[in-house]
């Protein structure tokens, strides 16, 4: 192995302090046809909380807090790993939370402790002081969910500075297009670093084809797939746009284009948290 990447696979404790990831993740619809189980999916997150959490980073992720989650999942991992300074954001979009009694979010907080904290959002994604004490609101229109949650990906991209994505919805989601493109495409909006791991396939395998064709030959469409949501192909003409007009496609990450062709085809966890640790390392060591 290389000096350089002695130096760079394992971050530094405390290397990442201060600094506030993003993490796109949702479930794919491509694990079944790549012979990957969930439990594929869920220890590769495991293994990207750990890099960036044992290195001092903040995690933050926008979901929800139902029991067998992400949210849950990513929480279990913390008390593994024995930080206690709060460093997973948990930010809910408001017609997420509005759907959430007093009691239900009282437990949540408990269950988080001193592991994580939860952003509550409003509709236009500004950050609340906490929970609004009003009756449970669980029945929103189509238009209010996808305005909440284009503001919950707003303000997690204001606050932090690169992102890492993996899986994602093609079908079944609600907003103006897949989160996992939507979060891609405001990462590219403000020139932030993005590591896309395509292994699994779903939205981020879709992204990874629109910005860098090449990276994404090793899995060809299925030739018998459904026609694709009409929002979806709308969300990557407009990462394409992006792309075009701010001159960055998200793969100044601290990879050479071998690692990073590497990240977009990999499905071993230890090799995906690896390559997105020496990734960062790099930029923190320019």
């Amino acid at each position: 192995m290389a000096p350089e990447q002695q130096r760079t696979d394992l971050l530094p404790p405390d290397s990442l302090r201060s600094k506030q990831l993003g993490l796109s993740v949702s479930e794919s619809p491509d694990l079944g046809r790549l012979g990957l189980q969930d439990s594929h999916f869920r220890m590769t997150l495991g293994e990207l909380a750990r890099t960036v959490i044992i290195a001092g980073g903040s995690l933050y992720y926008g979901g929800h807090l139902q029991p067998g989650g992400i949210t849950n999942f990513l929480i279990e991992e913390l008390h593994r790993y024995g930080r206690r300074d709060r460093p997973l954001k948990v930010c809910l979009a408001w017609t997420v939370h509005r759907a959430m009694s007093q009691d239900q979010i009282a437990e949540q907080k408990e269950l988080l402790g001193l592991f994580g904290e939860i952003h509550f959002l409003s509709r236009d994604g500004d950050r609340l002081d906490g929970p609004v004490d009003e009756p449970v609101a669980d029945d929103p229109s189509a238009d209010e969910s996808a305005h909440s949650l284009t503001g919950l990906r707003t303000y997690m991209t204001a606050n932090t500075s690169a992102r890492i994505v993996i899986g994602g919805k093609r079908a079944g989601f609600q907003g103006d297009m897949p989160g996992i493109l939507e979060e891609v495409l405001f990462a590219l909006e403000r020139k932030q670093p993005l590591y896309l791991a395509g292994g699994f396939g779903g939205a981020a395998l879709d992204a990874i084809r629109s910005l860098r064709p090449s990276y994404a030959e090793w899995f060809p469409p299925a030739q018998d797939a459904p026609a694709q949501d009409q929002r979806l192909l709308k969300g990557l003409e407009r990462i394409e746009e992006a792309v075009a007009a701010e001159q960055w496609d998200g793969f100044e990450n601290g990879l050479s284009e071998d690692e990073n062709r590497l990240l977009a085809a990999s499905y071993r966890p230890s090799e995906i948290a690896a390559l997105v640790g020496r990734g960062m390392g790099r930029l923190i060591g320019a």
